[in-house]
């Protein structure tokens, strides 16, 4: 199923703005997952090492905060693929009626 957003176009002597359906390719789609991914397993990295430094200067060395932290990178990481796609569509549109 394609990705869809609709943004408002400013139209010229109304103070009601136009809105436009932009919807991106399965190609820009799937880059935007990509480029998600990519993000995330950095962001994934570098949560994990603070993590660990945390539990082990906090004494909190456990298992169980390892899970609530892969729980809590999960959901940020599902939110983060919609925000990728909306924002390569706010790309698209700004290319096509921004000028």
């Amino acid at each position: 199923m394609a990705f869809s957003k609709k943004f408002p176009k400013d139209v010229e002597g109304s103070n009601y703005p136009e809105w436009k359906e932009i919807i991106l390719t399965d190609e820009e789609e799937g880059q935007a997952e990509e480029e998600a991914r990519r993000e995330q397993l950095m962001l994934l990295d570098e949560c994990l090492r603070e993590a660990k430094s945390l539990a082990i200067k906090n004494q909190m060395n456990d298992d169980r905060n390892v899970v609530s932290l892969a729980v809590a990178l999960f959901d940020k990481r599902s939110s983060h693929v919609v925000f990728v796609k909306e924002h390569k569509a706010k790309e698209k549109f700004d290319s096509m009626f921004k000028k």
